[in-house]
């Protein structure tokens, strides 16, 4: 994911920050210094809202330890002013351990809900109603009544059986027990799209904010049900079947002037960046534009080429997978390399729709393309 930077690395995962999330915290720091023009309190604010993005990491940390059980990476965890992103290599396979690693985020969230209750409990207890409603900063005990409300709130929201939260997941996990992943990956999108539309004529008549919620669930069920539904188009094929053998290559002592001409001269936008033969990165038309503004046309491609993001594929790995680590990447652009370990071509996202484009045009799922 672009505009974000890297703020830790924990049990091997980067957790990165979108920059926006500054804007969040510049936002909450002028709400409460204005309530009562005390540098403190603003300071106690934005103390909050870390405390509570730290719950939204340990939840998005759930979700990638438990997918590490099962031989599933995770490239990265980004924040997000919304909340936060595990960016899982793939889904597990099996609908069992694709509930586990679901229901493994808010089962953290309800961990932390009960430390927090406890030390609550042990402080004295819950204050009287009255004391409740006048809270008006998260500060001392109200902090942590605060903190432990909100563990509530995303445990509660995140179990709604609707993608793209952890409830639409689960629930798809128990339909796969009996009906093929695109079946109950469709059902779960329905009745996700379905209660999405509730939440929407519901916001209209009282608080405006389900309308919002209502739109991003309609949407991330609807994406989630064409990409599950590509992946089963995809079934039976192999990388080598949508690989591109005709492709530019730059080399990363080569000038960005260089790359211009290249860009201008043909269709592409997105380039593998060689070193002596072998990758060393990606350079996209905005990386270009940005390097160009950093260092000139006399710049150096391998001084703007994404290394991080480098992603690889074997010829013979199934498409469908190719296609998941794909969109789950920030990269737009693989190497692919034969049996031999030779680089062979390369692989987007774009080329893997022109072969289900074809396959539909042939109207039979067995032809090879």
């Amino acid at each position: 994911m672009t505009w974000t930077f890297r703020i830790g690395r924990v049990a091997g995962i980067d957790v990165k920050l979108h920059w926006t999330f500054l804007i969040l915290l510049g936002w909450v720091f002028l709400s409460y210094f204005r309530q009562s023009g005390e540098l403190a309190d603003g300071l106690t604010g934005v103390g909050f809202i870390l405390a509570l993005f730290g719950c939204v990491v340990l939840h998005e940390f759930g979700h990638a330890l438990a997918a590490r059980r099962y031989g599933v990476n995770t490239r990265n965890i980004v924040l997000l002013p919304i909340g936060g992103v595990a960016n899982l290599e793939r889904l597990p396979e099996e609908p069992k351990e694709e509930l586990i690693v679901a229901a493994a985020g808010p089962a953290v969230n309800v961990v932390i809900a009960v430390m927090l209750a406890a030390i609550i409990a042990a402080t004295g207890g819950l204050p009287d109603q009255e004391t409740l409603e006048s809270i008006t900063l998260p500060s001392g005990r109200n902090f942590l009544i605060g903190l432990l409300s909100v563990n509530i709130l995303l445990v509660l929201f995140n179990l709604i059986p609707a993608f793209p939260m952890d409830g639409g997941r689960m629930l798809r996990a128990v339909l796969s027990m009996k009906f093929d992943r695109a079946k109950a990956t469709n059902i779960a999108a329905k009745l996700g799209q379905a209660l999405a539309i509730v939440f929407v004529f519901l916001g209209f008549f009282g608080n405006f904010w389900l309308v919002f919620i209502g739109l991003f669930i309609y949407l991330g069920a609807g994406g989630e049900n064409r990409a599950v539904g590509m992946q089963a188009l995809l079934e039976g094929y192999h990388v080598a079947d949508a690989v591109m053998h005709q492709y530019t290559a730059l080399n990363v002592h080569q000038t960005l002037d260089y790359a211009v001409s290249v860009l201008l001269d043909g269709q592409e936008r997105d380039f593998v960046v060689l070193d002596d033969g072998e990758p060393a990165g990606i350079l996209t038309r905005d990386d270009l534009i940005r390097g160009l503004k950093e260092h000139g046309r006399d710049g150096r491609i391998g001084q703007v080429a994404r290394r991080p993001d480098l992603l690889e594929l074997d010829a013979d790995s199934e498409l469908q997978l190719a296609y998941q680590q794909l969109r789950a990447s920030s990269t737009p652009i693989c190497f692919v390399r034969d049996a031999m370990g030779r680089i062979s071509g390369v692989l987007n996202l774009e080329n893997i729709e022109e072969v289900l484009l074809l396959r539909r045009a042939l109207g039979n799922t067995k032809n090879r393309l």
